[in-house]
């Protein structure tokens, strides 16, 4: 199991970040990275640091099973195996359907001093963010694939990163550069599931 979530994440990481970037680029001649993080100790740039970890740790829970890393016992269960596999399966479909959905707007990183159109439609309908879901539920199912502490971690590193992204850096550029019509999305449409985390005032 533990060579199929390493080869799951890998291909992950090709698809929704390699891929997508590249298909950007072939739309719109603009590959849609926007890395840079601002000055150091911003909680932008924290953000921006979180993440790299959680998704070196998202590669070091397999690897660690790989290299013989005991996984918790509670959570060592077949059929806790294949569940991982089946939400870490549908978690990558969604990452890249959601960013699909996004279309020129598609963005890894913010440009404060960027306009891009507001999606509102599709998954985002449901959840704001729901790319940064389905990212959430992927790292899930690689925790229940290789249940060790390593996995653990990056499962809360992501969790935690995500939170960080979207409350300090995200919503504020939103809200500054959508304005009401933010506003207006964000109080009927929860931040990450469905009716969860609405704006309100």
């Amino acid at each position: 199991m533990a060579r199929l979530a390493l080869l799951l994440y890998l291909l992950g990481l090709l698809l929704t970040f390699g891929w997508r970037t590249f298909a950007q680029w072939r739309r719109t001649g603009d590959t849609g990275l926007r890395l840079d993080a601002g000055p150091a100790g911003t909680l932008r740039w924290w953000a921006k640091l979180l993440f790299v970890a959680a998704l070196v740790l998202g590669l070091a829970g397999p690897a660690a099973a790989l290299a013989g890393l005991s996984p918790l016992s509670s959570l060592d269960h077949r059929p806790l195996h294949v569940a991982g596999l089946v939400v870490t399966t549908a978690g990558l479909v969604a990452t890249l359907a959601a960013q699909l959905a996004m279309g020129a707007s598609w963005r890894i990183g913010v440009d404060p001093n960027e306009r891009t159109e507001l999606v509102t439609v599709g998954a985002f309908a449901y959840a704001r963010n729901p790319i940064f879901s389905a990212m959430a539920a992927t790292m899930l199912g690689l925790s229940l694939m290789v249940p060790n502490a390593v996995a653990l971690v990056a499962l809360l590193v992501l969790i935690v990163t995500l939170q960080v992204q979207v409350r300090a850096v995200e919503e504020p550029y939103l809200l500054a550069t959508h304005g009401d019509a933010y506003r207006r999305y964000a109080g009927r449409v929860g931040r990450f599931l469905p009716g969860l985390g609405r704006l309100t005032g």
